[in-house]
C-alpha cells in the first residue's frame, strides 16, 4: 500500500463508475432467474425491472427505491461522494419521484485514511440534501478496493410513475446532459475532465421537474417513456425504452451532445471496459452507419448521465429551448435501435 497515493481514489481500482457494472446480457439473464411476486401492491418490480422499484402505499403514495454503488471513477474523494450520490438519487428521478431518504453503501480499504473517507460520505449527503433528502446510515464493511453508493428512497403518486414503456411513435427523444464521460475520464484532457465531472455530479432533480411541469395530456403525464443514460450507455437505455415500448428508436448521430474533448478521445481510440460489454449485448440490436468514434460515444458506458425521454413533439422543442437536446425520434417497427 505504500506506493499508493490515498488521496488518489483511481489508484486503488481497477475499473470505476457505471463502467463496472456487468453487462447488459448476464444481468439480464440474472434478472430473468429471479422469482417474480403477485403482490399486487409492486407496481414496478422485476417483470420487467426498471430503474428503481415502486410499491403502492396508499390510493395516492408509492414508495420508490432504489441502490447503486461503484468503485471510484475519479481521483477526488469530494468528487467521488458528490457522483455516487447524483447517480443513485438519478433512478429516484426517472421513475418520477422525489428524494425522502437515503443510506450510505460503503466498503473502504483500512489503510484508506479516515479524513478521505469522511470526505466522501460529507459531499455525498451534501447532494442528497439538494436532492431533497437526508442520509439517514447505513453501513461500511473492509475492502481492498473503495467501493461507495447509496440505498435511496423516494415517493411518488401511483398514476405518475415515469417507467421505460410508453414511448409512441411519433415521439421525439430528449436528452438533459451530454455523453461521453466514461471517454473523457479514460482518456481526455485535465481540462475536459473537470469539465465533464462539473455535469457528473449535476443531480436530475431540476431535470425531472421540468419534465413533471409538462402539461398533461388526457389527465397523465406528458413523458411517456423515461430513464437515465447510465452504464449501458445511450444506446443501451434507448434499447430499454424500444424493447418496453414495442416500438423502434431512430437516433440522430449528428445531434448527439458530446462533452468537451470527448470526440477527440474517441477518435484517438480511447474506450473504457464497458465498451465490449455494451457492443456485445447490443449487437443484434443496433443498427449503426455511424462513424466508429461516435458509434462508440453512444455506446460509452455513464455515470450520473442526463434523462431519456420519450415526448411529443411539441414538448421536445420546449425542452429544447431550455437546454435539452433532441437526440432521435419513436417510430413504428419491431423493437431496435437505429444510429445514423
Amino acid at each position: 500500500m505504500s506506493v499508493l497515493d490515498p488521496h488518489r481514489l483511481t489508484q486503488w481500482t481497477s475499473c470505476g463508475g457505471c463502467a463496472a457494472k456487468w453487462g447488459g446480457a448476464a444481468l439480464g439473464s440474472l434478472v430473468r432467474s429471479l422469482p417474480g411476486t403477485a403482490d399486487p401492491s409492486l407496481l414496478v418490480g422485476l417483470a420487467p425491472f426498471d430503474d428503481a422499484a415502486v410499491y403502492r402505499l396508499g390510493p395516492d403514495l408509492a414508495l420508490v427505491s432504489t441502490t447503486d454503488f461503484f468503485p471510484p471513477l475519479v481521483d477526488d474523494p469530494a468528487d467521488f461522494g458528490a457522483i455516487a450520490a447524483a447517480n443513485a438519487c438519478s433512478d429516484v428521478f426517472a421513475m418520477g419521484g422525489r428524494v425522502v431518504l437515503a443510506l450510505n453503501i460503503s466498503a473502504f480499504p483500512e489503510a484508506l485514511p479516515p479524513d478521505v473517507v469522511a470526505t466522501i460520505l460529507e459531499a455525498a449527503a451534501e447532494v442528497v440534501a439538494a436532492a431533497g433528502g437526508t442520509v439517514a446510515g447505513g453501513h461500511t464493511i473492509r475492502s481492498e478496493e473503495p467501493i461507495f453508493g447509496l440505498a435511496v428512497q423516494g415517493l411518488v403518486h401511483p398514476d405518475r410513475v415515469w417507467a421505460k414503456g410508453g414511448a409512441r411513435p411519433g415521439d421525439r427523444l430528449v436528452l438533459s446532459k451530454p455523453l461521453g464521460s466514461g471517454i473523457v475520464l479514460a482518456g481526455g484532457s485535465d481540462v475536459a475532465k473537470s469539465a465533464a465531472i462539473v455535469h457528473m455530479r449535476t443531480l436530475n432533480r431540476a431535470a425531472a421537474e421540468r419534465l413533471t411541469g409538462l402539461p398533461d395530456e388526457d389527465g397523465r403525464p406528458a413523458a411517456h417513456g423515461v430513464t437515465d443514460v447510465t452504464g449501458f450507455g445511450l444506446i443501451g437505455h434507448a434499447w430499454e425504452l424500444a424493447e418496453r415500448s414495442a416500438t423502434s428508436v431512430r437516433l440522430d448521430a449528428g445531434r448527439l451532445p458530446l462533452y468537451e474533448g470527448a470526440l477527440e478521445a474517441a477518435e484517438a481510440g480511447v474506450r473504457t471496459g464497458g465498451d465490449a460489454r455494451n457492443r456485445a449485448y447490443l449487437a443484434e440490436r443496433l443498427s449503426s452507419s455511424a462513424a466508429p468514434p461516435v458509434e462508440a460515444l453512444a455506446l460509452d458506458p455513464q455515470t450520473s448521465g442526463g434523462l431519456l425521454a420519450s415526448v411529443a413533439p411539441r414538448h421536445a422543442e420546449a425542452l429544447a429551448a431550455d437546454g435539452w437536446w433532441e437526440v432521435g425520434e419513436v417510430v413504428d417497427g419491431p423493437p431496435g435501435v437505429t444510429l445514423a
